[in-house]
């Protein structure tokens, strides 16, 4: 390993590991929010349809809007849930595009507000105001009448937490950080150093990024000055990089400066161009941020070409009205594959596979979540490796990202680009299990990606100890869902919940949580698209797996 790689890899561990803790933080705060009534991310908090990987909820925000605001609430705000005054708001019920100035917008009417905490998948926030006074005024007017966020009827109570963690002394306007931690979350697109700066830069001038991928896709955006990036939060915080995914959720790093030592896809000093990486005698192409789209983006049914985010109306988020235009056009980046040393393909080739308990269906379970797949064949002449032929060269990317390195049934995967950009049927043999080691998934319909409409509900999650389960029939219970465990000789799960459906409902959904991610990996490439078949029934159900965002029950 050169030098240069060595502290490259030191500095983010470094970076990560204090990402990690301020996560951690959050994710305690976060928690002491939900109570009985969680709401899984990627549900949809206002109706009873089908979102995110397909997960179901039974009007959950109206159940908690009513037992707060009821008939049963006292004038007084006695009730509330039973919670004490607090400076700290809990806000339900926002819509899918509010950012952070959306709600500084409609509730500093209240007070002063010191702090916003976005949750954009629960369609949730946490609002801190400097004295408790306000956060009555908001949480009494909030009963009385509708106060709207973005458009949208939003509800209010006080949060457990009397502050909302963070690193910096956010209480003080005139203080923060310049430095902000981005958490991607849905990247259903790789994130580059020229995705965040196209993003970023138009509302404060960047100075640093650093991107990093230890919990899922995070980076840091070191700004100009604490006023730029004070205004990136506000303008930024939970919007949509892309049309319906690359969701960010932003707060205040702990480093106060960012360390980079080389100019590439991950990491970018702008006040140091001479730190550019040369290959082959070639230069950084920067055409790509202003460029036009990869004609794959238009061709596979992922929306229009250039999706546009809006930003907040009011002035104060931007630098000035000449610097920053009404709506800014993100161009979808070059796939990380084409920063390494091959050329952009659609087949990744994965090795360490279990010689007898993985086959060409188990890798098409797991790998499914992250794209479409199109055809997968096992490789005779180098035993446990197989290619796998996805929808898209970004499908690989986003594979890699979330599948390389994990362990599957006691062996390490390693997922990289092949060089092969099509999977030929040639030398079929039969593996271990007796099942043909090529096999052809392009007619499936259990593929997730294959309309605009499954592409933007698709949740990608990295690998976790809790799995999201959906499409089952009402009658199939917990028991039945251990004794499939059992009967496929795969770990059962230690804690199981089940979300409320409506009485119409032909299918139940819910969250099953192993003791390890280990585990529930090997449940996800068993028993995803398992066949459920109940008496009297005309056709099978298919049990669908997909990994959750939650880390716990």
């Amino acid at each position: 390993m050169s030098t240069v790689e060595g502290a490259r890899q030191r500095e983010e561990g470094d970076y990560g590991r204090a990402a990690k803790r301020l996560k951690t933080e959050e994710r305690e705060t976060e928690e002491r929010e939900e109570g009985e009534e969680e709401l899984e991310e990627g549900e949809d908090s206002d109706t009873g349809s089908l979102t995110g990987n397909g997960e179901s909820t039974a009007d959950t925000r109206a159940r908690w809007s009513d037992n707060q605001y009821g008939a049963g609430r006292r004038d007084n705000g006695e009730d509330s849930h039973r919670i004490s005054p607090s400076p700290v708001v809990h806000v339900r019920g926002l819509c899918e595009a509010v950012v952070e100035a959306d709600l500084i917008d409609a509730l500093e009417k209240f007070g002063s507000i010191c702090y916003v905490m976005m949750m954009p998948f629960k369609r949730q926030a946490l609002v801190e105001f400097s004295a408790v006074e306000s956060a009555d005024r908001c949480v009494s007017c909030g009963a009385k009448e509708p106060v709207y966020i973005a458009g949208q009827q939003a509800y209010f109570n006080y949060s457990t937490s009397k502050r909302i963690t963070r690193p910096t002394n956010a209480d003080n306007p005139n203080s923060g950080n310049k430095v902000l931690l981005l958490s991607i979350q849905n990247p259903l697109y790789p994130i580059t150093t020229d995705v965040l700066y196209t993003v970023c830069n138009p509302i404060g001038s960047v100075l640093r990024i650093v991107i990093f991928k230890r919990n899922g896709i995070q980076a840091m955006v070191e700004f100009e000055s604490i006023q730029c990036a004070q205004k990136a939060k506000a303008a930024l915080n939970g919007a949509d990089i892309y049309a319906g995914c690359c969701t960010l959720k932003i707060e205040y790093a702990r480093p106060t400066r960012l360390n980079v030592i080389k100019n590439d896809n991950e990491s970018w000093d702008y006040t140091k161009p001479y730190l550019v990486r040369r290959d082959r005698g070639k230069g950084r192409q920067r055409q790509a941020i202003l460029g036009e789209h990869p004609s794959s983006y238009s061709d596979n049914g992922y929306g229009p070409p250039c999706p546009l985010l809006p930003l907040p109306g009011n002035s104060r988020y931007k630098l000035t009205s000449v610097d920053v235009p009404d709506m800014v056009s993100y161009p979808l980046p070059q796939s990380s594959s084409s920063y390494s040393g091959h050329a952009p393909s659609s087949v990744a080739m994965v090795s360490g596979l279990h010689s007898s308990k993985m086959n060409c269906t188990r890798i098409f379970n797991l790998f499914c979540l992250y794209g479409n797949i199109e055809k997968v064949k096992f490789m005779k002449s180098v035993p446990g490796t197989a290619l796998v032929e996805m929808g898209d060269e970004y499908a690989v990317d986003r594979a890699i990202t979330h599948l390389n390195s994990i362990k599957v049934f006691g062996k390490r995967l390693n997922v990289c680009v092949s060089k092969q950009h099509a999977v030929i049927p040639s030398q079929v043999f039969e593996l271990e299990d007796g099942s043909s080691s090529y096999k052809d998934f392009a007619m499936t319909r259990n593929n997730r990606f294959s309309s605009a409409g499954q592409a933007s509900k698709n949740i990608i999650q990295p690998p976790s100890a809790v799995l999201h389960y959906y499409n089952v029939p009402p009658c199939i219970s917990q028991d039945h869902l251990l004794r499939l465990c059992t009967e496929y000789d795969v770990p059962g799960f230690v804690k199981f919940k089940m979300f409320d459906a409506k009485p119409s409902s032909k299918t139940i959904s819910g969250l099953l949580e192993f003791d390890s991610k280990t585990e529930a990996v090997e449940v996800l490439t068993v028993l995803n698209h398992y066949q459920i078949r109940i008496p009297n029934g005309s056709n099978p159900y298919t049990l669908k797996l997909c990994f959750s965002t939650s880390s716990h029950l």
